[in-house]
């Protein structure tokens, strides 16, 4: 006699392929003050720094990372970080001196990209990350 056909158990599929579905739903909000841009006001022949506040409004704890238009300009201090619900931090984006006229600043801006772990390779990959552009404008 030959034996009847028994379907192997099901598995469940191996732990680092389960979808997580809280990957799925997007990062949560964050507020900036100032909300729309940065402005900074002439001379332009020594360094100025603007301070903005980031504030986590979202539930969940968030990484963020800013970035600029203009490496040589434009500075951020601190560049990254965490930030728990609901928490705070002040950061100081700093405009070098330069021939204010004589140079391109039209596409200047600063733009925080968060998500919601952190570790700087995840701005990098397919996760879901957010962003806030922060034009720069100059006052002459």
């Amino acid at each position: 006699l030959i034996p009847a056909y028994k379907s192997p158990p099901a598995r469940s599929p191996p732990h680092n392929q389960v979808v997580d579905m809280a990957q799925s739903v997007p990062p949560g909000d964050i507020a900036t003050q100032p909300g729309t841009k940065i402005v900074f006001n002439a001379p332009y022949d020594d360094k100025h720094t603007y301070h903005i506040k980031v504030t986590n409004s979202s539930a969940r704890r968030i990484g963020w990372a800013f970035k600029t238009t203009n490496m040589k300009r434009l500075g951020v201090d601190p560049a990254a970080g965490v930030l728990d619900p609901k928490e705070n931090v002040l950061i100081a984006v700093s405009c070098d001196a330069f021939a204010y006229g004589q140079e391109d600043t039209n596409n200047d801006r600063v733009t925080i990209e968060w998500t919601k772990q952190f570790r700087r390779e995840w701005f990098q990959g397919d996760g879901m990350v957010r962003r806030k552009n922060l034009p720069i404008e100059y006052n002459p």
